[in-house]
């Protein structure tokens, strides 16, 4: 899947390439991609810079919190709720911590950190699986439930902003969470159709009251400030949160005897090792991406999609964020990449890239989840995974473009 997605981008920028020269007389449409592939080139190593460090920080404070027995709590917290939802996974199986572990990365944003815990998680999972060929529906419920990325904490995506100068990066941290809730929901609900879950369960009604009182008191909240209230109270809440777990870790680990300076170090090493191999994916989605808005064949389908909004009378403004939200289901690298693009076509604050970013942060890559999570323990026959997972990624969409134009309209 991702190795066709890439050739096409080259080879539809080629045929727009020689569209524009010939049909439109542009000489110079051929000088703009090559140059575009050297600017992506550059601005893939800059990122990789910034990604080094920040990967880093995150594994850091992840391993801290590990050592002091933070990701066992959240285990033995979440176990009776996820008993009712994994009615295969027997009660104390190593696979619950994973996946717990798998949820904190996801929820903080650290997307590539997530995806070895998950893998670990996967293959826990397979060891009860008496059909090695197939999904068994606590593996799908896990699969879908982590390709709509519940993100709470969106570190990646607050880098990215400040990377291209955000003066306020964290601006869009309350449209991700709403957006981002939303799509989970809605994959839950979809799976638990599917496999005939019990949500009416005292356990599974109490979580999802609890769920229900907190995003209903945010939204009621919310609906009560301003324009400019509601960026502001983002940003506070953002970073408030953010400082907030790096005091808890750092306190509970102290607490707990962890020799969390030499903790850190270790986790520090990890993201340092994941890093390090992301720079040829970047650089190959970036160049990929770059030629095919430089040839004019981005523009162009994005056109003829506004020119139908419009037509039908609606506001068209968020159809220069689409290209985010139409590949991330299948590269969370490809995404990355339109996200950075259309920042900087744009403008960071623009109401495009703030779309573009929330977006981003409401789902992850279904494909690229389902291709690597399910491929690494031989399953072939994913059942009812990907539609399940499609459905929550729309959902995921269409609350993004709500969330961002009540915050940012």
């Amino acid at each position: 899947m991702l190795n066709t997605l890439w050739l096409a981008f080259f080879v539809i920028a080629a045929l727009s390439g020689l569209y524009q020269w010939i049909a439109l007389d542009d000489a110079e449409v051929f000088s703009r991609i090559v140059l575009s592939l050297f600017d992506m080139a550059e601005l893939s190593v800059q990122l990789m810079i910034l990604l080094f460090g920040t990967l880093a920080l995150w594994l850091g404070f992840l391993r801290i919190a590990e050592a002091a027995g933070l990701i066992e709590m959240l285990g033995r917290l979440l176990g009776p709720l996820f008993r009712r939802l994994m009615p295969g996974v027997p009660a104390g199986h190593p696979a619950l911590g994973l996946i717990t572990l798998n949820f904190a990365a996801n929820g903080l944003g650290l997307d590539n950190a997530a995806t070895p815990i998950g893998l670990r998680a996967m293959r826990e999972l397979q060891t009860l699986n008496p059909d090695p060929k197939s999904a068994t529906n606590a593996q799908i419920l896990f699969l879908v439930l982590n390709s709509s990325s519940l993100t709470l904490l969106p570190v990646t995506i607050f880098m990215y902003r400040a990377q291209q100068g955000a003066p306020d990066p964290t601006m869009v941290f309350l449209p991700i969470l709403l957006a981002t809730t939303a799509s989970s929901l809605v994959g839950l609900l979809a799976v638990a159709f599917m496999q005939r879950l019990k949500l009416y369960d005292p356990v599974v009604l109490a979580w999802g009251a609890a769920l229900a009182l907190a995003i209903g008191s945010l939204m009621a909240l919310l609906a009560s400030l301003s324009s400019a209230a509601l960026s502001a109270t983002s940003s506070l809440m953002g970073n408030l949160t953010l400082f907030g777990i790096i005091m808890i870790f750092l306190l509970v680990g102290a607490r707990k005897k962890v020799p969390v300076y030499e903790c850190f170090v270790e986790g520090a090493k990890e993201g340092f090792e994941i890093s390090k191999n992301l720079l040829p994916y970047l650089v190959a989605m970036l160049c990929a991406i770059g030629v095919l808005r430089a040839s004019g064949a981005l523009d162009a389908l994005l056109d003829s999609i506004r020119w139908l909004v419009q037509l039908a009378g609606m506001d068209g403004r968020f159809v220069d964020a689409l290209p985010t939200a139409i590949v991330k289901p299948f590269s969370g690298s490809a995404a990355r990449g339109m996200l950075i693009e259309t920042m900087q076509h744009f403008g960071v604050d623009s109401f495009p890239a703030l779309l573009a970013a929330t977006v981003q942060g409401s789902t992850e890559t279904t494909f690229y989840v389902l291709a690597v999570y399910f491929g690494a323990v031989g399953i072939q026959r994913a059942r009812h995974a990907v539609g399940c997972a499609l459905v929550a990624d729309l959902a995921g969409v269409l609350a993004s473009i709500g969330v961002c134009y009540w915050f940012f309209g």
